[in-house]
């Protein structure tokens, strides 16, 4: 059994967001696919929105999935919304066009990745799944309380069906509390620490509030272990790892794909209406869990 050491440590700047005053966002993951694949960009977006209208509005996803999780506040989209725990994974596919908003004196806190899709699927049927808080598959024991929102993690495993094999799971440890948990030894990996710090690996290197830490790249079938040991306060923080793709990819505004010529394909699609709204999507292509 291979133990995962902690080999990069990042702390990304806070800048102004574009929804305007109150928006704050975080670059997590960022301008590096070659290293980062299947992670495309991950942001952690802060909102308080003041008086006046509704920021956000509709915009169009191509080539890939966006995956929602909701840390603090209410985020309105096209069906019921999420709230504070929910998860949303988005298949963009083919092409869809979907609503984020959020309403004036709200706080709101969300990490949305951008995930790539598989080669042969990039152009999938586009599906929208949306795991509720109450419903994620949960552990609580000895201090440590996990929530897995996708994939296989800690003995339990999401009902969220996935295209690129992908675990996200928050992770919470009381102060001084261990785990050693089990990852695939091939799975790109990073933490997100949302609050307190962790100790990650034998080598117990400090993660601290804020930071993002990558684990070093292993190859194989194996399965591998992740040591974690909260500091005196106590930690959480969101474990992000997936099976990279190796699929070269093209990024320009809302979209992605193989090559240059998708790009201009996608926005001409887009332009003359063929691609449609979340909010029409059939029944068996929106999953509630």
């Amino acid at each position: 059994m291979q133990n995962r050491k902690l080999v990069i440590v990042q702390t990304p700047s806070p800048h102004a967001g574009f929804l305007g005053p109150g928006h704050v966002a975080r670059a997590v993951v960022k301008d590096n696919f070659p290293e980062t694949d299947p992670f495309i960009v991950l942001m952690d977006d802060m909102l308080d929105v003041p008086d006046g209208e509704p920021v956000g509005g509709p915009h169009p996803h191509a080539g890939f999935e966006t995956v929602t999780l909701v840390l603090e506040g209410k985020l309105s989209d096209s069906a019921e919304g999420l709230s504070a725990g929910d998860f949303q994974m988005m298949t963009a596919g083919k092409g869809i066009i979907h609503t984020e908003s959020i309403a004036p004196r709200t706080r709101i806190r969300i990490l949305q990745l951008w995930l790539t899709l598989p080669k042969s699927v990039r152009w999938t049927t586009p599906r929208v799944q949306n795991l509720h808080f109450e419903n994620v598959p949960k552990i609580a024991k000895d201090g440590l309380e996990i929530r897995v929102y996708s994939g296989s993690f800690g003995g339990i495993s999401s009902p969220v069906l996935n295209y690129t094999p992908v675990i996200i799971a928050d992770i919470q440890l009381r102060p001084g509390v261990s785990t050693v948990q089990f990852i695939p030894a091939a799975y790109n990996t990073f933490l997100y620490v949302i609050d307190g710090n962790v100790e990650v690996g034998q080598e117990k290197k400090s993660l601290q509030q804020g930071q993002v830490g990558w684990l070093d790249k292993l190859s194989g079938d194996s399965q591998s272990e992740l040591e974690l040991t909260a500091g005196k306060s106590g930690g959480r923080l969101i474990l992000y790892s997936a099976q990279p793709q190796h699929d070269r990819i093209v990024s320009y505004g809302p979209f992605i794909g193989d090559r240059p010529q998708d790009i201009v394909r996608l926005y001409e699609e887009y332009q003359t209406g063929q691609m449609k709204h979340v909010s029409v999507l059939p029944e068996p292509q929106v999953m509630n869990y």
